[in-house]
């Protein structure tokens, strides 16, 4: 199993994220940069956050790095930062995950995620335990910066139509879940000329009321102030703020999926390109593609994966169907208060969220995962059994088999020993057959 996940090491702070971790995490990427170079470092608000940062912040200037302590910030905020004024990031943060856990993730110079390769070349270097360390006198120089997040905020006020915006004066209820985006999300409304609710807007790494994760079961109190204020949406983020999931103006979920669909379109009807998700997401995006007349590139599993690509091609949108959106004119990653900030843009421009979310292809989905000893030889006998047969196949990401009326996806976890089964067609009934078509051949190939 790899070390780095899908995105960045997670695990329980202080039993496997241990300090000496951290501290041997920021040593191997400092070995990796040559023991020359700027780290930004910054962290979401987990009660465990302080500990490891301290602990990451040591292990690079033991290395020779000169760091920057950022503090408290959305990973987004910290890419944003590294971009202009760094070599590379350390992000303490676990993202979603619950209140218990930790990680770290890696950034790397042009703010995007740390490559596949260098994270194979860091772990390398992290396994062998052969540090660079550097001399007494050339111990690295630490400096604090408060000022990443104002940086960060003005950034997107700058890739919005900000006066449009401020005209409105539009109502936005906000659950940023005592997370990183409490100290910035708020802040950008009022910004943006917003009359701002919050809820969940203090700085608590116990994370109270609900967990990191801003599912619609723990938002019921979010939809229910929508409905009775009036307001024109309401927005909830993860632990770290890179994610965003929407509340319409009648306080209505809009999933995930649905979500990244609506805004390809908006943002394909005022500009022409190709656009990037992974395999895994909606059909919803290629109908959207198709009707935009455009190419959709379909990537492996990981905003890394959507991130890079859409540089390489020069996209003109991409993301993840978990509320991760991606869009270039701010920066190649995903970030939740850019998102909220372009919702906000949609509705200045005359269309409720709820109308754009109804103009979006209606799509079934049903999924479920099957322990497994060995998924890498699991995967293979999948793999040789479906190209043995009709229908076309994509092995972007595990083994996506399409169908007229639909499609199955295969793919192994990145984290744990088990096996993903994902299917989506126009009918509940259609996309529930098909997914037990693909554990019975996962089943059938144990």
């Amino acid at each position: 199993m790899a070390f780095f996940g899908t995105n960045g090491v997670r695990g329980i702070a202080n039993e496997y994220i241990t300090p000496q971790l951290a501290i041997d995490v920021a040593r191997s990427l400092g070995t990796y940069m040559g023991s020359k170079g700027v780290v930004a470092i910054g962290r979401d608000t987990r009660a465990s956050g302080e500990m490891l940062k301290s602990a990451a912040i040591a292990g690079a200037l033991s290395a020779g790095l000169t760091v920057i302590n950022i503090g408290i910030c959305p990973t987004p905020s910290v890419q944003y930062y590294v971009k202009e004024y760094a070599d590379a990031g350390i992000v303490v943060t676990a993202s979603h995950n619950p209140r218990e856990y930790n990680g770290i993730k890696l950034i790397a110079s042009d703010g995007s995620e740390m490559s596949r390769e260098g994270e194979r070349e860091i772990e390398k270097i992290y396994y062998s335990k052969e540090f660079n360390a550097a001399s007494w006198e050339k111990t690295g120089d630490l400096r604090h910066d408060s000022n990443a997040n104002a940086f960060y905020l003005e950034g997107i006020i700058n890739s919005v139509d900000y006066e449009l915006i401020r005209e409105k004066k539009f109502k936005v209820v906000t659950d940023t879940g005592c997370g990183a985006g409490s100290t910035t999300l708020p802040f950008l409304l009022q910004k943006l000329g917003c009359e701002v609710i919050t809820i969940n807007g203090q700085v608590d790494g116990n994370f109270p009321w609900r967990n990191p994760e801003p599912t619609p079961d723990v938002l019921t109190e979010l939809a229910d102030i929508v409905k009775k204020t009036g307001a024109n949406m309401g927005v909830a983020q993860d632990g770290d703020a890179d994610r965003a999931v929407f509340f319409d103006e009648n306080g209505n979920f809009i999933e995930e999926e649905i979500q990244l669909a609506m805004m390809a379109k908006y943002v394909l009807a005022r500009k022409k390109g190709p656009i990037v998700t992974p395999v895994s997401s909606s059909s919803r995006m290629l109908d959207v593609a198709k009707q935009a007349g455009v190419e959709l590139v379909w990537t492996a599993v990981g905003s890394i994966n959507v991130a890079r690509k859409m540089m390489e091609i020069g996209a003109v949108f991409g993301g993840e169907g978990n509320g991760g959106l991606i869009f270039p004119e701010h920066q190649y990653c995903r970030d939740g208060a850019m998102a909220c900030a372009k919702f906000l843009e949609i509705i200045a421009n005359g269309q409720k969220i709820s109308e754009l979310a109804q103009s979006v292809p209606e799509y079934c989905n049903s999924k479920t995962k099957i322990r497994i000893k060995d998924s890498t030889a699991t995967m293979e006998k999948v793999k040789k059994e479906v190209l043995a047969g009709d229908n076309e196949v994509d092995t972007t990401d595990g083994v996506k088999v399409w169908y007229d009326d639909g499609w199955v996806l295969i793919r192994p976890s990145g984290t744990e020993p088990i096996i993903r089964i994902f299917a989506e067609s126009k009918t509940e009934e259609r996309a529930d057959a098909l997914m037990n078509e693909g554990v019975e051949l996962v089943n059938k190939s144990k």
